[in-house]
C-alpha cells in the first residue's frame, strides 16, 4: 500500500502561481511513476503530468505545457506540482496518483493504483 497526501491548494487570482505538495509513505516511493490528474466539476478526471520514476523524463498535456512543472525528491518522498500562470479553466481538484511499470501509459487515470484524498485549486478572473 501507498498512501498520498495532497497539500498547497488554495484560492489564486489569474496570473498567479500555486505549488502543490504530494508526500507519500507506504512502499518504496522511487519504484512509482508519479501523476497529477484534475477533476472539474461536470468533468471527467484529466492528466496534468507524469514524472518517470528517477524524475529524469517528464511529460505534461498542451493544455498546461510551459506553465507546470513536475517535479519529484525520492529521498523526500514527494512530488511536486508548479503552477504559474493560473487561468480561471485551470480551477479544479487536483489528484496525484502512483503507478509502477506504467509510463507507457502515464496519461491514464485507471492505470495508476494508488490515489491521494485531492486538493482544491481555484482561480478567479
Amino acid at each position: 500500500q501507498v498512501q498520498l497526501v495532497e497539500s498547497g491548494g488554495g484560492l489564486v487570482q489569474a496570473g498567479g502561481s500555486l505549488s502543490l505538495s504530494c508526500a507519500a509513505s507506504g512502499r518504496t516511493f522511487s519504484n512509482y511513476v508519479m501523476g497529477w490528474f484534475r477533476q472539474a466539476p461536470g468533468k471527467e478526471r484529466e492528466f496534468v503530468a507524469a514524472i518517470s520514476v528517477d524524475g529524469g523524463t517528464t511529460d505534461s498535456s498542451d493544455s498546461v505545457k510551459g506553465r507546470f512543472t513536475i517535479s519529484r525528491d525520492n529521498p523526500k518522498n514527494t512530488v511536486y506540482l508548479q503552477m504559474n500562470s493560473l487561468k480561471p479553466e485551470d480551477t479544479a481538484v487536483y489528484y496525484c496518483a502512483a503507478g509502477i511499470g506504467i509510463w507507457a501509459w502515464r496519461t491514464g487515470p485507471r492505470r495508476y493504483d494508488y490515489w491521494g484524498q485531492g486538493t482544491q485549486v481555484t482561480v478567479s478572473s
